[in-house]
């Protein structure tokens, strides 16, 4: 096995239809060379897994028995932070695409999307990005901007003062929103990724967010940036 190939990150799909969690199974392992280490059928099924293999990245499909997907993906991400999870579903309007990522999803993908950009998002999360589907992406901005692009630069600097981010904090808030890694940060502002990770971890406490995905959801619904 290559370097490339142990790096690739371990994978637990979540898919209630058997037919889809096995083909999927075998396109990633065989077509792409990623290791997926379970499978499972249902919502709660996907949290013990997911809490007792620790997984790098979990797919999971919004519409499952037992326990639905959002639900399972707020149980996995407020016990094991670290654990990446990708929202894979057929499911595109806007109410399920908010829910996903205030659970703490780190990606949203379509099922009808091309292998190769479930690709992209599995490697997107597993660098530390958040990842949305493009369509889907453009109308979440578009909603926020709706929402907020009558308030002025004024309005924006008091909020971000009422939640006490520094002027860094905000920088780095910015290019969080923008899917950037902490590596590509710490690139375009000149800093160290670990002052990357500490103004990371200030930013969540401030927003009172888990992780840096609901950092940046939250920070696109309430106009901080």
């Amino acid at each position: 096995m290559s370097d490339s190939e142990q790096q690739k990150p371990s994978i637990l799909i979540v898919e209630d239809q058997e037919i889809a969690r096995v083909g999927l199974k075998v396109i990633l392992e065989n077509s792409y060379g990623f290791q997926v280490c379970g499978l499972a059928q249902d919502g709660k099924e996907a949290v013990s897994m997911a809490l007792g293999m620790k997984p790098r990245v979990v797919l999971m499909d919004i519409g499952l028995p037992v326990m639905n997907g959002i639900d399972a993906t707020k149980a996995i991400k407020n016990e094991e932070p670290s654990v990446r999870v990708i929202m894979l579903t057929s499911h595109d309007d806007d109410r399920h695409v908010f829910a996903a990522l205030s659970a703490g999803a780190d990606g949203y993908c379509l099922k009808e999307a091309p292998a190769q950009q479930l690709v992209m998002a599995i490697n997107a999360v597993n660098e530390g990005a958040a990842w949305l589907d493009p369509g889907i992406a453009s109308r979440v901005l578009k909603s926020i901007g709706e929402s907020s692009g009558r308030e002025g630069d004024k309005e924006q600097a008091e909020r971000a003062q009422n939640c006490n981010l520094s002027t860094r904090e905000l920088d780095v808030l910015r290019l969080v929103v923008d899917g950037k890694t902490n590596q590509e940060i710490a690139d375009s502002l000149v800093l160290s990724v670990e002052t990357v990770k500490t103004h990371m971890r200030h930013i969540m406490e401030k927003l009172a967010v888990s992780d840096r995905t609901q950092a940046a959801v939250k920070a696109m619904r309430e106009g901080l940036v």
